[in-house]
């Protein structure tokens, strides 16, 4: 017999349930036995389904952390130190994820992945804006920031690495 959702590959396997021809590309593993997805009854996992409460909880949380964060990156971390640049954009990605995380109620998944990331280059985008308005710095000077461009992409994977 003939998989119902390939017909070009020949299959021995059949839905326990409703009895359809299955190839194991589609036959899903349950306790009771091999099924096909549709009485498998295939869900996503709770914590990736993201509703617009939740959402609008972790971008407030992606917003207040980068604010703070990004305040707090210009004050205490200097351009001549790369060492210590980048350990603090590694802490403001973690500190990113976590908020993001404890304000959803530990969901995770890629919307709120993406929304810890734009937290992390807020961040940033904020210490420059500070560097550029109160510190005087001049636009030819920010090549001197490798260590923040550095922390910045480490801290956005630390961050995403936080919602997975």
């Amino acid at each position: 017999m003939q998989c119902a959702a390939h017909p070009t590959v020949e299959t021995e396997l059949a839905c326990s349930r409703c009895g359809k021809a299955i190839c194991p590309r589609c036959m899903v593993q349950t306790p009771v036995g091999a099924r096909c997805r549709e009485c498998a009854n295939v869900r996503r996992i709770p914590t990736y389904n993201v509703a617009g409460d939740v959402m609008a909880k972790g971008i407030g949380a992606a917003l207040g952390g980068a604010a703070a964060l990004g305040v707090a990156w210009w004050m205490f971390n200097p351009l001549t130190y790369i060492f210590f640049g980048v350990l603090m954009g590694l802490a403001v990605g973690y500190a990113l994820g976590e908020l993001v995380s404890m304000a959803t109620n530990r969901r995770a998944g890629p919307p709120l992945q993406a929304l810890a990331v734009a937290g992390v280059a807020i961040a940033y985008a904020l210490r420059l804006a500070l560097l550029f308005l109160l510190s005087g710095w001049e636009f030819d000077e920010l090549q001197r920031d490798l260590g923040g461009l550095i922390a910045v992409v480490l801290g956005a994977f630390i961050a995403a690495g936080r919602l997975r």
